[in-house]
């Protein structure tokens, strides 16, 4: 005597699920596979310049916010030029470069107050950031 089944089984979903699952691998693989560059300090409008510096393995930066009043981040902590002189040394003797990052209407003055800074406390690799041009 053969048996006959009450319910009937549709295996489409099975199809439909691994699809999905694919999907989810694909967009997480280019999410994570894309560049995402994320750099410290505060926001500011970079000057453009064709010659930039490619990435830095040591370094330390210092930004340089424009306005009346400018203002001096190191490590993401606002300091004054006396109290970035002690925060130079120690970068100084963990061998770090320092990349000035300066906005657009920082005076020109300021930049080179903060560059002379760090080459008197000894830091042989000073650099201006950039943005590349668009």
């Amino acid at each position: 005597m053969k048996l006959a089944r009450t319910t009937t089984y549709n295996f489409g979903w099975v199809v439909l699920v691994a699809l999905v699952d694919i999907a989810f691998l694909l967009v997480f693989f280019l999410l994570l596979s894309s560049n995402f560059i994320l750099q410290q300090g505060i926001s500011i409008s970079m000057p453009f310049s064709r010659f930039t510096l490619g990435p830095q393995t040591t370094h330390q930066i210092i930004s340089v916010s424009g306005g009346a009043v400018p203002a001096i981040y190191f490590q993401d902590q606002r300091v004054t030029m006396e109290q970035l002189g002690p925060l130079l040394d120690a970068a100084k003797r963990k061998e770090q470069s320092i990349i000035i990052k300066a906005d657009r209407s920082t005076s020109y003055e300021t930049v080179t107050e903060v560059a002379n800074a760090a080459l008197e406390h000894g830091i042989t690799s000073v650099g201006l950031a950039a943005s590349p041009p668009r």
